[in-house]
């Protein structure tokens, strides 16, 4: 039975209890400084820079801390993220490829620099990092990102032929590529303890910010308004529109996860880089699989979860599930994150959002960049080379290389013109009416003239609500394997019965 939508457990969450806390209203906390918005690894680590640096600071979350991306992370601490090297260096050039290259190699090491000084038991291990692939036309690719690695001073190396019992996985691999020196751990234990001196308020959400005459900030929440010097945007998505424009350049990817008890060591964690592009990595005992990768919002057809276990079945017939869970990433047009000021014209806010599927690292790059921009003096000696005050525009991370012109009114008119449109004449009206919406099943249906979302439990209960995402309009799509309303355009995700899950929207939709 189910008639209350309940979130997946992940093997993170479902090891690791963090002490829930008061919101802003509870507390009577008026402002700060410095607001981080957002809960996860990446507004902690920011705000526990600057903590560090005598500033005062706050974080406010709308749910529970690390409640989002945090939880249901992969949690790989790694420079390798993907094909993207020789990307990098054909799209931007070679000394902002190396920016990127030095950036996420210093990440990982101040991760162990930070555990060891602090005393956290957070299961790091250190581990090599696998792409392969088991198709021959995509060795030249895997071949190319070598040579691009190495050639940024990385330590890659590219491996042929693979045959089982060479590596760690139980099939051959055409190729690989190993980045040695990386790391993986539990997100959680490590977010628990490096937030637990912070001023930090959840059960607060931010529904708006307003940017005063005078450079100050009031940050409008669902519990009262906070006013502060400086906000950073931490909130995966920023739900800010205007200025800065990220539904523009920003879309939301979901994958599927699932853990595996009493597993074998595989020895590393790996990535494919083919069409399904699984993901293996080990916890203690168990074996973390994944993949199905696709855009939020276009998962009509569900059985993500199935094809995993079929796939996983052909080389562990053995493993037993234990956990699954799904995991959403922002996706920049370029993939490479935006980390900087929100906007030219609103110079005191900051934004980190477009990580891809590489949060670990990018989180840490983030806090490094954004207290450097906030505290103005240089902080990481080996970083700061890249990333020197008063050329923050020369970052490849720079928000700022996306240049909104003049016409940028008519960019916002006519996104609202499309999404409009969407819901008129890109959708073919359903032919399913409510009796034919079975018991566990839900989908978009036409009633009295109008879509709308329809759910019906196993009890034969049924959930309708309008369809129009809260963001920006654009119609929603149902997802059977999550039972939740998604869009397509930015990635706002809603239960069944209309409860907002995560944005960038910030109110729940119209139930009728």
């Amino acid at each position: 039975m189910i008639n209350e939508w309940k979130p997946r457990m992940s093997l993170w969450r479902s090891s690791c209890n963090i002490d829930r806390r008061k919101s802003i209203a509870d507390e009577q906390i008026s402002g700060a400084d410095v607001v981080v918005i957002g809960a996860g690894l990446a507004g902690v680590l920011t705000a526990y820079m600057l903590n560090n640096l005598g500033i005062d600071v706050i974080i406010i979350e709308a749910n529970a801390i690390g409640s989002g991306v945090t939880q249901n992370t992969t949690a790989k601490i790694t420079s390798q993220h993907d094909i993207i090297y020789q990307k990098l260096i054909k799209d931007f050039d070679y000394e902002k490829a190396k920016q990127y290259a030095v950036a996420n190699e210093w990440a990982i090491k101040n991760y162990r620099n930070l555990i060891e000084e602090l005393g956290i038991d957070c299961d790091l291990v250190d581990t090599p990092a696998y792409l392969f692939t088991i198709n021959e036309e995509q060795v030249d690719r895997i071949r190319e990102e070598a040579k691009a690695a190495k050639s940024l001073e990385l330590a890659a190396e590219f491996l042929e032929d693979i045959k089982q019992g060479e590596w760690g996985l139980p099939f051959d691999a055409k190729a690989a590529l190993r980045f040695d020196n990386q790391a993986r751990f539990h997100p959680l234990k490590f977010l628990k303890a490096i937030s637990g001196g912070l001023r930090k308020y959840e059960n607060t959400r931010a529904l708006d910010v307003e940017y005063k005459d005078d450079g100050t900030s009031v940050i409008i929440t669902d519990k009262g308004n906070l006013k502060a010097n400086l906000v950073v945007f931490a909130t995966h998505y920023p739900f800010i529109n205007v200025p800065g424009y990220y539904f523009a350049r920003v879309h939301q990817e979901r994958a599927y996860l699932m853990a595996f008890p009493q597993a074998q060591n595989v020895g590393g964690i790996y990535l494919g880089i083919d069409e399904k592009g699984y993901t293996f990595r080990n916890h203690n005992d168990y074996l973390i699989f994944g993949g199905e990768s696709h855009r939020t919002g276009e998962n009509q057809e569900g059985g993500r979860y199935d094809s995993l276990r079929q796939a996983l079945q052909k080389w562990y017939p053995n493993l037993s599930e234990e956990l699954a869970w799904s995991a959403q990433d922002c996706v920049t047009i370029d993939l490479v994150p935006y980390i900087g000021r929100y906007a030219g014209s609103h110079p005191n806010w900051f934004v980190a959002t477009g990580f891809r599927k590489w949060g670990m690292t990018h989180s840490m790059v983030s806090a490094a960049i954004i207290s450097t921009m906030i505290a103005k003096k240089a902080l990481y000696p080996e970083i700061n080379e890249f990333f020197n005050l008063g050329n923050e525009d020369e970052s490849i991370y720079s928000p700022q290389r996306f240049n909104v012109t003049a016409s940028a009114k008519n960019l916002w008119d006519d996104v609202k013109t499309i999404s409009k449109a969407l819901l008129k004449e890109m959708f073919d009206i359903p032919e399913d009416t409510f009796h034919e919406i079975e018991k566990g099943h839900g989908g978009i249906v036409e009633y009295e003239g109008e879509k709308i979302g329809a759910y019906r439990d196993e009890e034969g209960n049924l959930y309708i609500v309008d369809t129009r995402c809260k963001h920006m309009g654009c119609q929603l799509a149902w997802n059977p394997d999550e039972l939740t309303w998604e869009c397509p355009c930015h990635g706002s995700r809603f239960d069944f019965r209309g409860n907002l899950i995560t944005g960038p929207a910030t109110k729940d939709l119209d139930k009728m």
